[in-house]
């Protein structure tokens, strides 16, 4: 079963789509639900679902923050987007936080089912991938052969957004369980790690690849949106990629 996330702020729209999901027979199964995004982003980081479906319009925190947020803390994590007429070039803006897809309100059930259809072919072809790198019988691996194949499956896939909720599940491990195993081997947690590499990957072609534009090397390491990719780099390294390459050029 896919763990699902709802965030919708009308409670009667909230209870209708978890309904939906809940009894569209596809392998999705709604664990937790939200009143606003504050709400939701704590309840994801709890349970660490496979997908989130998030009203645009709430308090406290709107979908398009909180989208936001999910892309660059857990890239793996499937988000559909729903909301109105009247804001869909607001919701528009959503599509470049790597959003699956995006449903209009009253949201009608044969449109959310053909969006869940796609959205659990997506995940099966992960986790079928998955099995198939991975060569290994389940309960017949050590914790640490377990975190020592994610770390080699992060190398290998380190341009591609990664489900660690797949690959807990090829070894019969909860995510939080898989997290908590990578941090005592690795030093931090598998979602690090993997951020980490990329930004040692972009660092290393902004120093020794001058004719690579910035465009370039974002969608090299898996970033489309190039202002996305420098917002991350300078969250994470502490400077812009141009400020870094030109550092990195003096010295």
């Amino acid at each position: 079963m896919y763990k699902v996330i709802v965030c919708e702020d009308e409670m009667m729209i909230l209870d209708n789509i978890i309904k939906k999901i809940n009894q569209s027979e596809l392998d999705f199964e709604v664990i937790a639900k939200a009143l606003n995004g504050k709400q939701a982003l704590e309840l994801i980081e709890e349970h660490l679902p496979d997908v989130v479906v998030s009203d645009i319009k709430m308090p406290l925190m709107d979908g398009l923050e909180l989208i936001g947020k999910v892309d660059i803390k857990y890239p793996y994590i499937k988000k559909i987007i729903i909301s109105g007429y009247a804001e869909f070039e607001y919701a528009k803006k959503a599509m470049k936080y790597n959003t699956f897809d995006y449903l209009l309100k009253p949201v009608k059930n044969d449109e959310l089912i053909q969006t869940l259809i796609k959205l659990k072919m997506d995940l099966d072809n992960q986790f079928n991938e998955l099995m198939d790198k991975a060569g290994v019988v389940k309960n017949q691996v050590t914790p640490y052969e377990a975190v020592q194949f994610t770390q080699w499956y992060i190398r290998a896939h380190f341009e591609k957004d990664i489900n660690f909720n797949l690959i807990a599940m090829r070894f019969n491990y909860t995510p939080g369980y898989l997290s908590k195993l990578f941090v005592q081997y690795v030093g931090e947690t598998p979602n690090k790690y993997y951020l980490n590499l990329k930004m040692d990957k972009a660092k290393y072609l902004l120093a020794h690849c001058e004719k690579l534009s910035i465009r370039q090397i974002a969608e090299m390491i898996g970033y489309e949106d190039q202002s996305y990719f420098s917002r991350i780099f300078k969250k994470t390294v502490g400077k812009s990629p141009l400020e870094y390459r030109e550092s990195a050029i003096m010295h």
